[in-house]
């Protein structure tokens, strides 16, 4: 056997034993011989799609440390509690560790027994550290979240302008000449944030490796809302049943959201900056341990969190560019299995991002830190303004969503209709709704077809007082308990009109499946024709109507509505 056959029989060995993975996925077997060979790297991979394995693996088989930049301490600690487990030793120096925590990084640092440390951008303004530095054998230093050193991309953190100084300092463990070889990592990166992470990294002639943006098992969906009561009559219906992350602007909306969810009967939290640093974590282990199904956040929220079964990621107000509005929705989907990512749009919300970017205190991590220069600051806001218009555009097409935004990174897989977004196919349900269609025609057939809706839907809800017994003691009893019963009700409609369930002529009124919803029950038929059930009209649909039509339209609905109240 070769060197190379030995090195990479050495690598795939390691693979499965310290990450449990026969195989590599889509892009990262590249990645890995790139930063084996020495070479500094930009890799540019979708959120989820595992390029932290692209630097992981490569620290358990190099002499000495890979030192990671990281920029957010949540993120350090998830990944560094995750690769202990395994088996790799590693650690983090940030702002939360005790004395005692640090000492003991530190010591295990200086004695040789890490394989990889983690560390913020701003633990590079001490000259201590970097004294530190030249003192360690470093294989990689390894930059994530890169795009975070251009002005240009979604994040810019000032303290990334260090870190190619900070590269030089360090001294390679192979004992060459020279730093150790960079690699980084992004998700978001334009052409033009990638020529500046090349160009403010200082990296010498790099292999840059895209391996694509699209995310296939993503549907993606804008919802228009006519004004904030629409938004949050959806917003349960959006996440009840599923893992979800919810993204609002502010903190106060974060709270109001989650607020919300629960009063709906869905378990929430909130997680923003302004909560003690003990309650964003209990939030963050919760969701990570799976207790907490539902988070509503703030943006930093998720950078990090290897959750792979997120169903959901809904915004509830618009993101401030494309390159946020990816990488958020880049954390549903991360095991591969169908997932949906929602926009719930109201123009009204535009004046809140325009407010957050013009405040003199930004209510971003790292804002604090930006240009004092008055005119710096005035370029950096027109700049965020123009990619606020982005997000804007994005978020009032009629055409593909999901070649929008592959076009927005420049990516040539980008073509339409895709059929896998609310622009190609307005009527389409995604994999989550599918399934309750299939549990509803399961609970029709279980109930001997016998039935009408509201005994239906109760025995599915799992509401024993409103069913005979018989319908009580069925596996089915319950089994959308997590739905509600207008819920249940509006997808017996669409199931009746995609010609799934037949009702009868009788007074009874009773369901039954016809071939092709025993088909579709059984998943010998993929998919049917089923619409989303019709949202209820609301005032705000009507408030912008000029034609005498729909003024009196709009009279006639209130005159209905009175005599409702006087019955």
């Amino acid at each position: 056997m070769s060197a190379i056959d030995e090195a990479e029989h050495d690598v795939v060995t390691r693979l499965r034993r310290h990450f449990g993975h026969r195989s590599f996925r889509h892009g990262q077997e590249q990645i890995v011989e790139a930063v084996l060979g020495g070479r500094d790297v930009l890799a540019v991979m979708p959120t989820g799609s595992g390029k932290s394995l692209g630097y992981q693996l490569p620290a358990v088989v190099l002499p000495g440390v890979t030192l990671v930049v990281s920029p957010l301490i949540s993120l350090m600690k998830d990944q560094v509690d995750e690769l202990n487990r395994r088996g790799i030793p590693s650690g983090a120096l940030h702002s939360m560790l005790s004395s005692t925590a640090r000492a003991d990084v530190l010591h295990a640092v200086r004695s040789g027994t890490l394989r990889l440390l983690y560390v913020a951008p701003e633990r590079f303004a001490s000259h201590q550290f970097l004294q530190l530095l030249a003192t360690l054998d470093v294989a990689r230093f390894i930059v994530d979240e890169a795009h975070c050193v251009s002005e240009w991309g979604h994040d810019f953190r000032p303290d990334y302008r260090r870190l190619g100084e900070a590269a030089a300092a360090c001294r390679r463990s192979d004992r060459s000449p020279g730093r150790p070889p960079i690699a980084a990592f992004t998700a978001t990166a334009t052409p033009e944030v990638r020529d500046d992470i090349t160009a403010l990294l200082g990296l010498s002639g790099p292999q840059l490796i895209v391996t694509g943006f699209d995310r296939p098992n993503i549907f993606l969906r804008v919802e228009q809302v006519g004004d904030a009561g629409e938004k949050d009559d959806l917003l349960p219906g959006l996440v009840r049943g599923r893992r979800a992350l919810v993204y609002a602007a502010t903190r106060k909306s974060v709270e109001a959201a989650a607020a919300l969810l629960e009063r709906s009967g869905v378990h929430a939290a909130a997680y923003h900056a302004g909560l003690e640093d003990g309650q964003r974590t209990n939030v963050q282990d919760r969701f990570a341990a799976g207790s907490l199904p539902v988070v509503c956040a703030t943006n930093a929220f998720g950078m990090g969190i290897d959750r792979p079964d997120v169903e959901a990621v809904v915004h509830y107000a618009i993101p401030g560019s494309v390159e946020a509005y990816y990488q958020e929705i880049g954390r549903a989907g991360r095991d591969g299995r169908p997932a949906t990512a929602t926009l719930l749009w109201d123009y009204a919300d535009v004046a809140t991002r325009e407010f957050l970017i013009d405040s003199p205190r930004r209510d971003k991590p790292g804002r604090h830190s930006g240009p004092r220069d008055e005119e710096e600051t005035a370029r950096r806001r027109a700049l965020d303004h123009r990619k606020l218009q982005r997000m804007i555009e994005y978020a009032g097409a009629s055409a593909c969503l999901r070649a929008a935004i592959l076009r927005y990174f420049g990516d040539n897989a980008a073509h339409e209709p895709c059929a896998a977004c609310g622009n190609c196919r307005p009527d389409a349900v995604d994999a989550h709704e599918r399934e309750i269609v299939r549990k509803i025609l399961a609970g029709i057939a279980r109930s001997g077809e016998r039935y009408g809706r509201h005994r239906v839907s109760a025995m599915l809800l799992g509401e024993a007082d409103d069913v005979p017994p018989a319908l009580a003691a069925l596996s089915t009893f319950g089994l959308l308990r997590d739905e509600t019963a207008d819920t249940l009700r509006g997808w017996i409609r669409s199931a009746v009109s995609a010609g799934l369930v037949a009702v009868s002529d009788n007074q009874y009124r009773t369901l039954s499946l016809t071939d092709l919803g025993r088909a579709f029950m059984h998943g010998r038929l993929p998919d049917a024709a089923i619409g989303r059930p019709i949202r209820r009209r609301r005032w705000a649909e009507l408030r912008d109507v000029r034609d005498d039509r729909r003024y009196a339209l709009k009279a006639q609905l209130s005159a209905s509505a009175r005599k409702f109240r006087l019955r």
